[in-house]
């Protein structure tokens, strides 16, 4: 039985004993687990963000890539973008597409996590000589993302030594 103040205990005419080894009993202590764990709120986990970026020096600055975060249509970045949204931390499916090419990423956001993403449209070795021919050329997608990089301290960098013979 739980009382209105958040104790635990049997009721009346209920004895709860354990045997133990020479006849000794012990009654169990009673829980007092608080009023107020019964009425918990649980905050909203803190939201993750995601940052798609196509400012490349390498990109080509031809066509937009577009952008969806679980079938859901999120951006159409042209060359010199950026775009960051907020989503719920978990797993998620992340896709890009240049109209020819289509990348899928697969991944999994911890609260208050900011993955960042580089998308490049690049052209290949034999895109301008198809554009003499064609009129119009592929443009191979790079959509990845950005790894940190950690950074030593100078102070923990050193020299190998050099010995004179």
């Amino acid at each position: 039985m739980i009382f209105p103040n958040g104790t635990l205990a049997l009721p009346r005419g209920w004895r709860a004993a354990f045997e133990l080894r020479g006849g000794a009993t012990v009654e169990p202590p009673s829980l007092d687990i608080g009023a107020d764990i019964l009425n918990i709120e649980r905050r909203p986990a803190e939201p993750s963000r995601i940052t798609i970026c196509r400012q490349s020096p390498e990109d080509a600055g031809f066509r937009e890539i577009f952008v969806s975060l679980d079938g859901e249509s999120i951006a159409m970045l042209e060359a010199g973008d950026s775009f960051t949204c907020e989503v719920k931390p978990g797993p998620h499916k992340l896709r890009a597409h240049n109209t020819l090419f289509w990348k899928t990423l697969h991944i999994v956001l911890r609260p208050g996590e900011h993955a960042k993403f580089i998308a490049i449209n690049r052209t290949g070795r034999i895109s301008f000589g198809l554009l003499f021919m064609l009129g119009a050329f592929p443009l191979y997608l790079t959509f990845e993302r950005e790894t940190e990089k950690l950074q030593v301290p100078s102070s923990k960098i050193q020299a190998p030594n050099q010995t004179s013979r």
